[in-house]
């Protein structure tokens, strides 16, 4: 059964996605060069393994599996290999239905019910539009549940790492990890601007400003969001990284105030939003 995806086009650029992998985005290109990690969208396995997929309602580690919300004790099943947490949400692991397509839109939905992975009822759309210079992505949250819940946006792009990478992003402050990954400690830290073969971050930043610039001896790209922290990774055994535009710290729902730290509480029939953009430069 050949596997179903669509493809956008606009002038030089093209956006394959496979909606039933978690509405992740399977490749962008311009022309033959990838702009993030991409794939043939036939032969790919799951959202992991893609150019970019939706974080909700939570981005990055839910610490243990559990959490407590309005006096009540909730539970996630496991959902990233052999981790105590779970991570990035449910969003990623559901087919998106596709609402309408055109050359160059895209409109997906997702119907989430209560279950093991997320105790409440949400809808999710997720908007692309490409020109011949960007991808904007929108992510439009409804809750459908019948009382309040804690709800983070955000995406996980995957870029491919090339000779003399670079990554540019102006911040404020660094969440170091304890040995389980968790967030503990704020410092201090006025950005990013080094080449990645010199990165080694697995780590959510506040304070975001701008755009994040990302560029190499073939493009340049800007990476903008309406969200205000980003989640960096660049192992250095990997031939990617990651940049990755969040609402809220990770595993935020677990912190004294959760509302401090990004999380939204969002109530029954209440909507919220954000988006991601790529502009391109291909020198």
């Amino acid at each position: 059964m050949t596997a179903p995806r669509f493809e956008l086009h606009a002038g030089a650029l093209r956006l394959v996605l496979r909606p039933d992998l978690g509405g992740c985005i399977a490749g962008l290109w311009h022309r033959h060069l990838p702009l993030l990690r991409s794939a043939d969208a036939r032969t790919l396995a799951g959202a992991r393994q893609s150019g970019c997929f939706p974080l909700l309602p939570y981005a990055n580690r839910l610490a243990y599996r559990r959490f407590r919300w309005d006096g009540i004790e909730q539970r996630t099943q496991p959902n990233f290999d052999d981790s105590p947490h779970s991570l990035h949400g449910v969003g990623w692991r559901r087919p998106w239905d596709v609402v309408s397509s055109s050359a160059a839109d895209l409109v997906l939905r997702c119907r989430h019910e209560a279950d093991g992975d997320w105790p409440f009822a949400f809808e999710a759309r997720q908007y692309f539009a490409l020109t011949p210079e960007t991808l904007r992505v929108q992510l439009v949250f409804d809750n459908r549940a019948e009382v309040a819940q804690p709800v983070g946006l955000g995406w996980h792009p995957y870029f491919p790492k090339r000779a003399r990478s670079r990554l540019h992003a102006e911040l404020d402050a660094r969440w170091d990890n304890d040995a389980a990954q968790l967030p503990v400690r704020k410092v201090a830290q006025h950005g990013i601007d080094a080449e990645l073969q010199h990165l080694d971050y697995d780590h959510c930043f506040d304070g975001w400003r701008g755009a994040a610039r990302i560029r190499d001896e073939t493009m340049s790209l800007r990476l903008s969001s309406s969200l205000p922290r980003l989640v960096v990774y660049t192992p250095p055994q990997r031939d990617y990284f990651c940049v990755e535009p969040v609402s809220h710290v990770s595993n935020a729902i677990h912190m004294a105030d959760p509302l401090a730290h990004g999380l939204q509480r969002v109530a029954p029939g209440e909507s919220i939003e954000a988006w991601m953009q790529l502009d391109v430069d291909v020198l």
